[in-house]
């Protein structure tokens, strides 16, 4: 590996900040501009000779002159760094076989069994490696290919095997890409919201039935560059995969980057900017949290938690029950405050024998403060009653949370998720006042939380046909919405609207007895294929709402593990195009989730996965080589 010193560029920065010159990644300020920037070699690289896309801006202050000068010292750099590699090669080589004579001797199971668990122990263990179905495919490829295997050299891994691999997953997703002016597409982008390293990796992905892709990563923080470069990086991703393919950008970014969504309104005004679902929800569940009665009631639970948390560091035998445990973390996740109540309340005899016991009297003596307010509320009913109330309202929508697959539901769900939960609110014959509040609060923020897509989709499956769709001011409004973004043309929202009165009425193939019969038996999306024929702009309209994802959990997993780590290894490796290796790794992860997909039971698969079968995945051309934030946008 080239030393520090070797890369000439580390002259004309300052490093600070307490970075180790080793350690890849670094403050440093520039002694042309004094910029500041975070990063490796790479970033310093790129801002000497002037190159785009790696978040750092080119240096203002080198003139053309210089800028050459620069070049000749980074080619003598490649130059030395692909000799001195070459020779590394050399002396492989030269080991392998003196090695060779140790393979050849007989060697046990017990013995390969240790050599691999040597190797695993240096390399820390990772987990992430000992489970990858490529490391148990390239383990059986060497046993198949026998004795006298040698490995590829570093250069090679770094050049032109990465080259092919980065071919073979371009091929597929040509072959993804062709379903995306039938189906639509939803561009994702994801931001690690862990900023210890001074930025947030932020990925570009590509939902369509065909399959989830990766498109880009880059760097954001919280200056107006990086927000001027994601809008850059997102557009040229949209301009990539084609505007009219593009129905909706859903975005999880943290803090970063929030104004980007009138950049996509002004250049791509058909373009829907959806709120994440599972964020909507988890807002939507604790808005109702916040209405005044109940929010009193959820702050008098945290001072109870709080005080009991006291006595229980003073007593820990007596008091060992835990007040934070949930077997539920899905709906830990959405709907805390609810989870947090229901906990208090499965407690409530044991905190009441609390409050009276000895041992809590001795401890309030020694404890400053009004502990008359925490033990009226665990010894009285007010505090109880409305706990029980707030479970009440708010216990349909959890329970109805595990059967709605929220990763995986077609656009329109969650209002059937909605109207089943109020129903069943109802049905509990709770107090009416508070059942208007929560009918009041659902009337006015359903339209900022949730994108008018979902309006669409619920009158469009089949499966909810005949629901009312009509009735619901909530829903038309969205409808409404939906077809002003999507189609700009008056003459063409009129046909839809005339078609969808088509839909509605059962008119021509609608109404025949398959088409009635199939509604709840196919998927949606293949559904409008097959019936929709007469009525052909609102099948379009059909197909592509159907086909889309409502949620970032679909790639967030595969993010969740940044790429920082990768472009590292990239830079100490000497990989040329470290986005390139963060590209091969994200697609052949996403790769490996839909085999895992596939694999599961059909219940368990995507819904929206209802695209032809007989569509050939990555997956069978690899096989056959080798033997797959919120942001609330109330604008909307």
């Amino acid at each position: 590996m080239p030393s520090e010193s070797d890369k000439w560029g580390w002259e004309h920065v300052s490093v600070f900040g307490g970075f180790e010159r080793g350690s890849g990644t670094k403050r440093w300020k520039c002694n042309h501009c004094n910029l500041r920037y975070n990063g490796s070699y790479s970033r310093v690289r790129a801002h000497l000779l002037g190159f785009s896309g790696v978040g750092v801006k080119s240096c203002p202050a080198i003139d053309r002159s210089m800028r050459e000068t620069f070049q000749i010292l980074e080619e003598e750099r490649i130059a030395r760094k692909k000799k001195r590699t070459s020779g590394i090669a050399k002396h492989g080589k030269r080991i392998r076989a003196c090695q060779s004579s140790i393979v050849s001797k007989a060697i046990s199971k017990e013995d390969v069994d240790e050599m691999v668990a040597r190797f695993f122990y240096a390399a820390g263990l990772n987990v992430n490696v000992v489970n990858s179905p490529y490391f148990l495919e390239m383990v059986r490829s060497i046993a198949a290919f026998g004795h006298g295997y040698d490995l590829p050299s570093l250069e090679n891994l770094s050049d032109s095997f990465l080259s092919k691999e980065k071919g073979k997953i371009e091929k597929f997703i040509a072959s993804v890409r062709e379903s995306w002016p039938h189906t639509g597409c939803t561009i994702l982008c994801v931001s690690s919201l862990d900023g210890r390293l001074g930025c947030f990796p932020t990925g570009i992905f590509v939902s369509s039935p065909r399959g989830l892709v990766f498109l880009k990563a880059l760097d954001l923080d919280d200056t107006d560059e990086a927000e001027n470069l994601f809008i850059t990086v997102l557009s040229d991703a949209i301009l990539e995969v084609g505007p009219k393919n593009v129905l909706q950008i859903i975005s999880h970014l943290g803090h970063a980057c929030k104004s980007y969504e009138s950049f996509v309104l002004s250049k791509f005004p058909h373009i829907f900017l959806s709120p994440c679902t599972l964020q909507s929800i988890h807002m939507f569940m604790e808005e109702i949290a916040s209405l005044e009665w109940i929010k009193s009631t959820v702050l008098c639970a945290k001072r109870i938690e709080q005080h009991i948390l006291y006595y229980q560091h003073a007593y820990p035998c007596l008091f060992p029950h835990n007040l934070k445990e949930s077997s539920d973390q899905v709906s830990t996740k959405i709907a805390p405050s609810y989870c947090f109540v229901q906990r208090i309340i499965e407690l409530k005899q044991v905190l009441q024998e609390a409050v009276v016991s000895e041992e809590f009297k001795q401890w309030k003596l020694s404890m400053p403060g009004d502990h008359g307010i925490v033990e009226s509320a665990i010894l009285g009913d007010d505090f109880w009653g409305k706990a029980h109330l707030f479970l009440q309202l708010c216990e349909p929508f959890v329970r109805l949370l595990a059967t709605f697959d929220i990763d995986k539901s077609v656009m329109g769900a969650v209002y059937d998720w909605q109207f089943q939960a109020l129903e069943a609110v109802r049905m509990k014959g709770i107090d009416a006042t508070a059942l208007n509040q929560l009918e009041v609060l659902t009337e006015n923020r359903w339209d900022a939380l949730f994108s008018p897509l979902h309006a669409a989709g619920y009158i469009l499956n089949p499966r909810y046909f005949g629901r009312g769709q009509n009735k619901d001011k909530t829903i038309m409004r969205g409808w409404k919405s939906t077809l002003e973004r999507y189609e700009s043309d008056s003459a063409t929202r009129r046909i839809l609207r005339e078609q969808l009165s088509s839909y509605w009425r059962l008119e021509g193939s609608l109404g025949e007895e398959d088409a009635v019969d199939f509604r709840d038996k196919m998927e949606p999306v293949a559904w409008w294929e097959n019936f929709g024929f007469e009525i052909s702009h609102l099948q379009t309209l059909a197909i592509k709402v159907l086909s889309q994802v409502s949620s970032v959990a679909v790639c967030q997993e595969i993010w969740q593990d940044n790429d920082f780590p990768c472009r590292e290894a990239a830079n100490r490796s000497g990989v040329e195009r470290p986005e390139d290796l963060v590209f091969v790794r994200n697609n052949l992860r996403l790769h490996n989730q839909r085999n895992v997909n596939l694999s599961s039971p059909s219940s368990q698969r995507n819904m929206y996965f209802g695209y032809p079968s007989g569509v050939k995945t990555w997956d069978n051309m690899h096989l056959d080589q080798t033997m797959e934030i919120v942001n609330i946008h109330d604008k909307l």
